[in-house]
């Protein structure tokens, strides 16, 4: 059962929190663009708020299956795990009450005067900072999955 537990897992991290963690990257440099147009387009923009929020949705099972799996191998108390899973949390949290409002804070002014535009263009350069930090974290959790401090594996 583990491995199919773990399985689904480790699919569920690739369909889901990579396409997130692409989707939020590439939404900052595109914003500040559209932001400092005259004519802002915004159709790839909506598309990957888009993909942002349903993939971070869907991203629920990864944490999910990971607890499950940590429990049948009976490492829920190791301390790589706990970091692990606090550093999800934090990547969770930045995506629900960061970069995703901030991406509908941008989506709602692109389509305003220049006045309101040029408000919201710090908030965008803000979120690149922001989205890199939730990549950052990410590839740290791969890192400790991957490394594991006291594996039995021995590798």
């Amino acid at each position: 059962m583990n491995k199919f537990l773990l399985s689904v897992h480790v699919l569920a991290a690739i369909i889901f929190v990579g396409p997130v963690t692409v989707a939020a990257s590439m939404f900052p440099p595109l914003a500040r663009r559209a932001l400092a147009s005259d004519q802002p387009e915004t159709g790839v923009l909506k598309v990957l708020h888009r993909i942002s929020r349903g993939y971070a949705v869907g991203g629920l099972t990864v944490p999910v299956f990971g607890i499950a799996v940590a429990a049948g191998l009976g490492v829920l108390t190791d301390y790589w795990l706990i970091v692990s899973m606090v550093l999800t949390a934090l990547a969770a949290a930045l995506l629900a009450f960061v970069v995703l409002p901030a991406q509908g804070r941008v989506l709602a002014a692109a389509d305003g005067s220049r006045e309101v535009r040029d408000g919201v263009l710090p908030q965008a350069k803000v979120l690149s900072m922001t989205t890199g930090i939730f990549a950052l974290l990410w590839a740290v959790v791969v890192v400790l999955m991957v490394v594991r401090p006291g594996s039995t594996t021995g590798v």
